[in-house]
Formats: structure tokens, sequence, C-alpha cells
């Protein structure tokens, strides 16, 4: 049996000391004000066991995590329809990039880049009642955690900077990809990306997963075809322009974001999320993606 306790605890000894824990982001202001010191790190196994180290508490911006949950819930209302409107194959350029969408007249490469993130956030604005409530609903009815929430000074941030996803939305619109008002579904995707979690909540949510699409409380959200779907693309377009580095060092199916989260899963084995504020020059946690690599390296457990 893993002694996965001890294997964490070890890897924050081994972490606390590093000297270069990349830069925090400064392009969202309200990601620039948090200390670069912090690190968390919490693992839920396949009994329901859990085991934590550092900051694992303390909840932060989940930036494009939120991009997974995002998808799920519009794949499993509208199935593989879904697939008209974006592919599924890596982008190999940065988050933001815009010069594929308009080569691919308006398809966005994946659903976990911005700009097709923003069309899995226009299918859900289409078919939610009160989009932005239902889906922080969805999320806490998965965690049975109330306190999850959206961060609105974050959410504002975003507003006030996101200047490439207002470009990435309108030419979205220009090429008739988007069905509601650029304004609705912007405002709708900057609060999913504001949502304000922890590493243990983080790895709550996405036990399911890991789990065959039941949640840590064995209610199931998604059939077979949906995780294998979505567990494919974390692992082949999760972290971007460094996707196969992630593959290559950690061997998981994941997902990070710009607020130094980074949540993975081992299917049937275990779901683990970690926080570090610093990114590296991808934009990927600089220590979250060591202490991920360190965990499977120590446990001999990957999907190779």
């Amino acid at each position: 049996m893993i002694d996965f306790q001890r294997i964490l605890n070890e890897i924050l000894g081994d972490l606390s000391t590093a000297k270069d824990r990349g830069t925090v982001a400064s392009y969202i202001p309200e990601l620039a004000k948090i200390d670069i010191n912090k690190f968390g790190i919490h693992l839920i196994d396949d009994a329901g066991n859990e085991y934590s180290s550092g900051n694992s508490d303390e909840a932060f911006s989940i930036q494009s995590i939120s991009k997974v949950l995002s998808l799920g819930y519009a794949f499993s209302i509208v199935g593989d329809d879904l697939w008209e409107r974006v592919n599924v194959e890596p982008s190999g350029d940065p988050f933001n990039h815009l010069s594929l969408l308009e080569m691919e007249n308006g398809i966005p490469r994946n659903p976990l880049i911005n700009a097709g993130a923003i069309v899995i956030a226009d299918v859900l604005v289409s078919r939610l009642k009160n989009p932005k409530d239902d889906f922080l609903t969805y999320i806490r009815t998965i965690a049975s955690d109330p306190s999850i929430a959206y961060d609105p000074s974050v959410a504002r941030s975003e507003k006030e900077t996101g200047f490439r996803n207002y470009a990435a939305a309108n030419l979205l619109k220009s090429y008739g990809n988007l069905e509601n008002d650029v304004e609705q579904v912007l405002d709708f995707y900057f609060h999913q990306c504001a949502l304000h979690m922890s590493c243990r909540q983080l790895a709550n949510v996405f036990y399911m997963f890991m789990n065959r699409g039941k949640c840590l409380h064995d209610n199931k959200y998604f059939n077979l075809n949906h995780v294998k779907r979505i567990n494919a693309l974390m692992l082949t377009c999760g972290f971007y322009d460094e996707a196969g580095e992630f593959a290559f060092e950690v061997g998981l199916p994941g997902k990070s974001g710009v607020g130094g989260g980074i949540v993975a899963v081992l299917p049937n084995e275990f779901s683990v999320a970690t926080w570090s504020p610093g990114l590296n020059k991808k934009g990927n946690s600089q220590l979250g993606m060591l202490a991920l690599e360190q965990l499977t390296t120590k446990t001999g457990r990957s999907i190779f």
C-alpha cells in the first residue's frame, strides 16, 4: 500500500527550499497580489481516503481549470453535437492565441484554449436558465460544498483586462460560432474562471474523472464515453503548449490554471490537486509541475 501522506510531506519538504518558484501572473491584476511562497497539495485515493500537505485548504482562483468543468457540463447536455463547434486537437500555441482560429474558420482547435472555452460558455448560456447561478450550483452539488463561490474581484479584473478574450469572442461571432451576445457569454466565462477553490475542493470535484463518472458521494455525472473523451483532452490539451512535457514528465491527464493550480487524475486510483502561484514561462505552475512529477516518480504510478 502506498504511503501517500509520507510522499506528500516529502514533496513539500523538497520544494520548500526551491529558489526558482516562477513568476506570479500579473496580467490579471488581482492574481498579482498572491503570495508566491504558497504551496499546497491534496490527494484523494479510490477508497475516498484524503491526504494533504501545505496550504491545501486555502482557496485560490482556479482560472482555466474551470474549462474542464464547463466542458463536462456542456458535453453532458448536448453530447457529441458539441464537436461540430470545437475540435479536439492540441493547439501547440499559447492559451490566448488567435491565429489558428482565423486559419480554421472560427472553429477552435480544442475546448481547453480560451477560444474553445468561450464556445463552451456560449453552449451553456444558450441552455441554462440562469447560467452563472446554475453552473455554480452544479459545482457545489458535485462537491457537496456550498462554500464554493465566484470571486467577484477576480471576475471584474478579468473583464477589465480581457482584451484578447473580447477579440476571440468577436472573431467567433463573425464566423457564426457564437449564438449569444458577446458581453453575455464573456460575463459567464469570466465568472467561471473566477471560481475560488482549494486543492481539497478541486481534488474532490475532479474525483469523478478518476472514478468512471461518479463523484466522491457515488452520484453519477458522466458516462464512460464522457470520461474517456474528457480525460483524453486533459492529457493532450490540458497544458497548452506544454502538454507534451506534462505527459512526458508526469504521465497523467490534468489541467492547469494561471492562478497556479494544477489538477490531475490517475483513473481508478487517485485525484490530486496542487497550488503554487508562481508560473513558468509556459504559464503553468513551476512547483506544481515539479510536485506532480515527484508524485508519479515516488509512487511509480502513471497512465503509462
